[in-house]
């Protein structure tokens, strides 16, 4: 692997929350420089070796947010707050049983799925 695809999946592994590809940039202080980044996360994520989402903020506009993907069979969803805009990992997928009855219903295939929620997390609330 070149140099800044091992950085780059480094910090993946490293870091809890998706990063952006501006984040991972800024992380890295610059080793790389952006394009490169950009192209690298698209590789990772073609090779099966992290996963993304596109996800519309307030504060950053749309962007699309990268995490290492662990394990082939296991994915995450994640709840952004929409006021100070951490991320929470919301644990393991509960939505099996709903898509294999929805599968069963529409007799659809469904593949793969994505799950973001936003909204306002604990401390925000006790803030406003």
């Amino acid at each position: 692997m070149t140099r800044s695809r091992e950085a780059i999946y480094a910090l993946l592994t490293s870091e809890p929350y998706p990063l952006s590809a501006s984040d991972a940039w800024r992380l890295l202080h610059g080793q790389f420089d952006q394009a490169t980044v950009y192209r690298t996360l698209h590789y990772l994520e073609g090779k099966g070796m992290a996963d993304s989402f596109v996800l519309h903020c307030s504060e950053h506009g749309t962007e699309r947010y990268y995490t290492i993907r662990e394990d082939s069979h296991v994915h995450r969803h994640w709840f952004h707050c929409q006021s100070c805009h951490r991320f929470t990992d919301l644990g393991d997928c509960r939505l099996t049983a709903l898509l294999t009855g929805f599968e069963k219903e529409t007799g659809v295939k469904i593949t793969e799925h994505t799950l973001n929620l936003t909204g306002l997390c604990k401390e925000c609330q006790r803030d406003s």
